[in-house]
This record gives C-alpha cells, structure tokens and sequence, in this order.
C-alpha cells in the first residue's frame, strides 16, 4: 500500500517538474521572440529614420535652387498667358513656378503675379513701401496670399495716399512704387492682376475681398511679417 502510494507521489513530482521544465522552455522561447521583435523594430526605426533625413534633404534641394540652377537662365519658371475677365480681372492661365532662387528672376508679366522668387517673403502685414522693392521678394509675399498694390510715377497723389492708407490697414497686402508697368494704377495677387482707374474704383475693394488670403493662395496663412523688409 505505501509502495504505491509512494509510486504516485514519485509520478506527481515528475510530472510537475516536467511541467516546470515546459514553462521554462516557453519562457526562453518568449524571451528570444521579444529580443528578436525589439531588433527588428529597432533596426525599422533606424532604416525609417535614414530614409525620412534623406527625403527631407531631397526636398530641401528641390525647394531652394543653387548653382547653375539658382540661376536657371533667370527664369520664373511660367508658361501661359493672362485671359481677361469680365470684370477686368486678368488670370494667369498656365504654369508659376514656385522654386526658391537667390538671383534675379525675369518675369513674363509686370509686376509679376507669381513664378520662381527668394526664400525671404516681403513683409506684407499692412506694409507700405515709400521705394521700389525686389519682384522675388514680392512674389513670395504673393504666394502668402497678399494682395501688391503698386503705381507710377503717374498715379494723382490722392490715389496713392487713399490706397495706402487702405493697405496701412489690410493685413496681407503691401504697396510700392513700380515704374514699369503698363498702367498708374494696379493690384495683384498670385495669379491674377487687375487695373484701376482711381482709389475709389469698386474694383479695389473687390479685388481685396477676392484675394487678399483668397483660394488663389498657394501657402494660406504664411507669415506676412519676419520677412525681408528692403
């Protein structure tokens, strides 16, 4: 009788120390599973993090041109032509480049309402420039969705002071002084430009409703202030 009970306490210990064995193994196996899966997460993160450090330096070349590029023949980067609305308005119909240059640009169009610019905006909170200003800079402020507000030599100074004490009051718009341009009067915005025959032209206030941050805007809400201010 107790040769057999010993038999069954002798059978029981194995089987819970062959129980205890298993657990053991599986645990091994969890422990070499968990390691693995950190490794491969890890070396994810790394390869992920090449590739996003490459991308970002790939668009930083795309964005700012140099070199020969830089130059590009002083090109703007446009193709097309303006259509001429009812209201007078003219929208540019075709490509504006928008890559980022350190040199001059020549523009297809006077003042130009888009195209290849610098990588520094020209303050447009509101501000009113006594001196001409730089067409790439401008145009960076166009692409913030300003609206430029610009005449000759030829414009009454009673238009000019009217229409600057508009801007002086709109942010996301800027005036100066531009003599080569077809008429005294004229605004314009990223791709559309339109001109006017006094301050109190309806046209002004229509046109700064249309496109002053308008849906024309490549970059809605970029800063208009920190910019170049020369």
């Amino acid at each position: 009788m107790g040769s057999a009970k010993n038999s069954s306490t002798a059978a029981r210990k194995a089987r819970i120390e062959e129980m205890r064995r298993a657990e053991r193994a599986r645990e091994r196996r969890n422990r070499i599973l968990v390691v693995a899966a950190s490794a491969v997460v890890v070396a994810g993160l790394v390869v992920g993090g090449v590739v996003l450090l490459k991308g970002q330096s790939d668009s930083g070349k795309d964005s700012v041109a140099s070199g020969d590029d830089a130059k590009g023949g002083g090109s703007a980067g446009d193709s097309g032509h303006f259509v001429t609305g009812k209201d007078g308005v003219r929208t540019w119909s075709g490509k504006l480049g928008r890559t980022h240059v350190t040199t001059k640009v020549s523009y297809p169009m006077h003042p130009p309402v888009g195209g290849n610019h610098n990588p520094v905006w020209l303050n447009c909170n509101g501000d009113v420039y006594t001196q001409p200003v730089q067409d790439e800079n401008a145009v960076h402020a166009l692409e913030h969705g300003a609206v430029w507000v610009t005449y000759t030599g030829k414009a009454k100074k009673a238009d000019v002071d009217a229409l600057a004490a508009k801007v002086k009051k709109t942010p996301y718009s800027l005036m100066s002084p531009y003599a080569n341009q077809a008429a005294p009067l004229m605004l314009s915005a990223w791709g559309h430009q339109v001109t006017v025959k006094s301050a109190s032209d309806p046209e002004v206030n229509k046109f700064f409703a249309a496109y002053v941050q308008g849906p024309q805007t490549p970059e809605p809400g970029a800063s208009c202030t920190g910019g170049e201010m020369k």
